[in-house]
């Protein structure tokens, strides 16, 4: 299983969002830090759903964070998060 897919199956379980969109965007960082040879370093994450409202931006990230869990978020160097 990919890393995008790891991360979205954690999303899905946690929060079940009407929209969780995972793109590996690592090639996009060759050469940057961070980078590794065949990707899955750099992940654009798109969600919506109704468990983010009423939560703070910070509120909102710390629970995407925990729900995708120390184990993915320490094999991955950046996640862009965009919640509608």
């Amino acid at each position: 299983m990919s890393v995008a897919d790891e991360i979205k199956s954690a999303l899905v379980a946690a929060f079940s969002p009407q929209l969780v969109e995972v793109h590996d965007d690592s090639e996009a960082h060759r050469g940057h830090a961070g980078f590794q040879e065949g990707g899955e370093s750099h992940f654009n994450l798109v969600i919506s759903g109704e468990p983010f409202k009423g939560m703070s931006r910070v509120a909102r990230h710390r629970a995407i964070h925990s729900a995708i869990g120390t184990d993915i978020i320490g094999r991955i160097h950046a996640l862009s998060i965009e919640i509608r």
